[in-house]
């Protein structure tokens, strides 16, 4: 704990504000509005009439909540979100959708009332993939979709969540998300010292993951308003995120698969005008908590910039700062470590018109006296892929570095097309454990039956040039093809 004194400093901090917050907010709030409920129903019949409902409601004409940021520039649904990357956003209005879940709690007599007074909602979604692919016994170094021709729970996802109103300016607000992931997928969001022995030493197939849990504190009066984060939270600025739902495909770029996923630590966030945001944090380490043995003091500095119109965003976060130097340490007495690469990644997105908008990505991560493949599990070898202990020493400098692109077009409200396409090298095989280039060509669509379901099939093309990359080093070339359903609650 003496090597993080940074970061136990801002905890306490923001805990002095989340104090403030609470001992300052006002005694009355304005509620949300209440939820319509046939009298006398029960749980069961809120939950599943909620689903019912879905179906029948028509069209909203209700006008957006009042906004301090620009006007949100896509169209939710059918995207994933209204808004361009960014967490956290100041003067963005808190969510209003109620999916089956908060609808059937906030009619509860008593306990209803005061989640809904105070905004807290239980909601999550269940996520589930079938593929086919011409690999043997693994699809890596792709993601999420690494077990061929077979079906997986890839998400089931409980959430609880308070959003911070930051577009009023009165007074200090606090917000929270606490996420807990089960299935295949938890291997990728594991962080050292989050539950992480299950992959670190075990290699599990599937696993749980507390992936976010974090506290936001609102303060007004900074410019336009300042959030501080203190927790563990997503890293940004990616194209995509961790969880099905915000994606515009089932699977994940090569590119995506070998960047950071959460950090633990605190961070600000502060909104200069309507164009420019910056943000500064100090954390753990790429994917590590404070507690962990390979945690380092880590900085992190980031700025968007959005134009006037809303039509374009650019968003660049040098996302790790610190000495660059592979973590090297022991467990259960065998060799192992930690990746603690350093990289600047960047996304300009630009809307077209309200069918059309593109994102393109890149980044340069550089890492010194690294291993082969990166943070290793020392559990057993699956015929996945993982397990079997530390990688042969790279010495000197590694790199990885590559461009990705997403390119979307909705056809109507409920149905959307998305093209993927990228290039992508791991120089010194730090990340894969093989040193090639690779490229990837992935086409979907994504159908939405109702707001909480949604189908996505997709097929791709992934290659590798300077070596047999795929299905564990047998083949330079991948194949596949596959289906996810979502079904939130």
């Amino acid at each position: 704990m003496r090597r993080l004194p940074l970061i136990l400093i801002g905890m306490a901090i923001v805990l002095a504000l989340a104090s403030v917050a609470l001992a300052q907010q006002p005694a009355a709030q304005p509620a949300a509005p209440p939820v319509q409920q046939p009298k006398d129903t029960n749980f069961f019949e809120r939950f599943f009439g909620a689903y019912v409902d879905e179906f029948r409601e028509a069209p909203s004409n209700e006008p957006e909540p009042p906004r301090r940021a620009l006007p949100a520039p896509l169209d939710s649904p059918p995207f994933p979100s209204s808004e361009w990357q960014g967490f956290p956003l100041v003067g963005v209005p808190y969510g209003t959708k109620e999916y089956p879940l908060t609808k059937a709690l906030w009619g509860t007599p008593g306990i209803g009332d005061f989640l809904r007074e105070q905004r807290i909602k239980v909601y999550g979604w269940i996520n589930a993939s079938g593929n086919w692919s011409d690999a043997k016994d693994s699809n890596m170094p792709t993601s999420y979709w690494i077990f061929p021709n077979e079906p997986v729970l890839n998400q089931a996802i409980l959430r609880f969540e308070r959003e911070v109103d930051s577009v009023q300016q009165d007074h200090i607000d606090w917000g929270f998300r606490s996420t807990w992931l089960y299935g295949t997928d938890y291997r990728y969001m594991t962080s050292g010292g989050w539950f992480s022995d299950q992959l670190l030493e075990h290699n599990k197939k599937y696993g749980y993951d507390p992936t976010e849990q974090y506290l936001n504190v609102y303060v007004p009066g900074l410019a336009q308003g300042l959030i501080v984060t203190l927790g563990r939270w997503i890293a940004t600025p990616d194209i995509e995120t961790q969880f099905a739902p915000d994606n515009y495909l089932g699977t994940h770029s090569i590119l995506f698969t070998f960047d950071t996923y959460t950090q633990t630590g605190i961070m600000g966030t502060l909104m200069l005008n309507k164009q420019w945001t910056i943000q500064g944090a100090v954390h753990a380490g790429t994917d590590m908590a404070p507690w962990y043995k390979g945690a380092t003091p880590t900085g992190m500095l980031g700025v968007r910039w959005t134009s006037l119109a809303n039509n374009d965003s650019i968003y660049l976060v040098l996302n790790s700062i610190n000495d660059a130097k592979f973590q090297r340490f022991e467990e259960d007495g065998q060799p192992a470590g930690h990746d603690n690469f350093n990289y600047l990644v960047g996304t300009w997105q630009h809307k077209f018109n309200a069918a059309w908008h593109t994102k393109t990505e890149a980044y340069f991560m550089w890492q010194r006296d690294a291993v082969l493949g990166g943070t290793p599990s020392i559990g057993p070898v699956r015929s996945f892929g993982g397990g079997g202990g530390i990688g042969a020493d790279i010495p000197r400098l590694s790199k990885a570095y590559g461009i990705l692109n997403y390119t979307m077009y909705a056809v109507n409200p409920r149905n959307f097309f998305t093209l993927r396409n990228e290039w992508w090298r791991d120089a010194q095989g730090m990340r894969t454990g093989f040193t090639t280039n690779y490229s990837s060509h992935t086409i979907g669509w994504t159908h939405q039956f109702s707001d909480s379901i949604a189908i996505r099939p997709e097929v791709g093309y992934y290659h590798s040039y300077d070596d047999k990359a795929f299905d564990l080093g047998r083949a330079s070339h991948l194949w596949m093809g596959g289906l996810d359903v979502i079904l939130r609650f």
